[in-house]
């Protein structure tokens, strides 16, 4: 079995969403061959020191236990923890990835994204996005002091807030020629992606042939992630007393 789950967003300020998460290493994750985690794992990552935030201790041991059972742990950093590094692998045992994964998904050739590429009628973001995956940018922020990364991320979250409440949804959705490009350029009709925050199926036909895009859910009020097995993929969530349901907002 594989499980994959985006856009869980954690930090100090989600202490309980930390622990459904921990819940979920430590419990159902243990059943699966592999696990994708695709993007804003961590609502922000200044760095690698990061690692010792008393806040992200948990997780980061929850991970390392996953990967010494013997269990693969991917990662494809997102908007938010673009900055994970040799630190945060060395610390977890995890992979981590560049903007995108191929890999067999429930008997499927999939292609596996954050999604922030797709989104590329926001040009804005898309210019700060080149800025910040730079290496010289990164190298720049990297060499200041652990303190003023975090209040330069916290400006970085804030503007980003404003600049989005001000934008058009088409905006921040994922653009039709974005998607049949990524479909066409890796050869495959099937795309797991997060980072839009609105979980759904989709059907697409490019070039002729038919292909499906599933959107995974954020984690802002509940856990929620996707499980392959046996040819089938299926969205799961919580209810309210945290065990697992199939998620509604998804098709049998």
């Amino acid at each position: 079995m594989d499980l994959l789950c985006s856009d869980l967003h954690l930090s100090a300020a989600t202490p309980a969403l930390n622990t459904a998460f921990v819940a979920l290493l430590e419990g159902r994750a243990r059943q699966a061959r592999r696990v994708f985690l695709l993007g804003d794992l961590f609502e922000a990552w200044a760095g690698d020191e990061d690692v010792t935030d008393p806040a992200v201790r948990p997780v980061i041991a929850a991970l390392r236990s996953l990967h010494d059972a013997g269990i693969e742990v991917h990662v494809l950093p997102g908007n938010r923890d673009f900055l994970m590094g040799a630190g945060f692998t060395e610390a977890t045992g995890a992979r981590i990835h560049g903007d995108w994964l191929i890999a067999d998904i429930g008997g499927r050739n999939t292609l596996l994204l954050h999604g922030d590429t797709l989104c590329t009628d926001d040009l804005p973001y898309q210019q700060f996005r080149a800025m910040v995956r730079n290496p010289q940018w990164q190298a720049a922020f990297l060499a200041k002091p652990l303190a003023e990364r975090h209040a330069i991320a916290e400006d970085m979250r804030r503007r980003s807030k404003e600049a989005t409440a001000g934008k058009g949804e088409y905006l921040m959705d994922a653009n039709a020629d974005a998607i049949a490009s990524m479909f066409r350029h890796h050869d495959v009709d099937t795309l797991i992606h997060g980072h839009t925050h609105r979980p759904a199926q989709h059907r697409h036909v490019v070039d002729g042939a038919a292909c499906i895009r599933h959107v995974l859910a954020d984690w802002r009020d509940r856990a929620c992630w996707f499980e392959a097995e046996d040819g089938a993929l299926r969205a799961i969530t919580t209810d309210g007393a945290g065990q697992p349901v199939a998620d509604p907002r998804y098709p049998a």
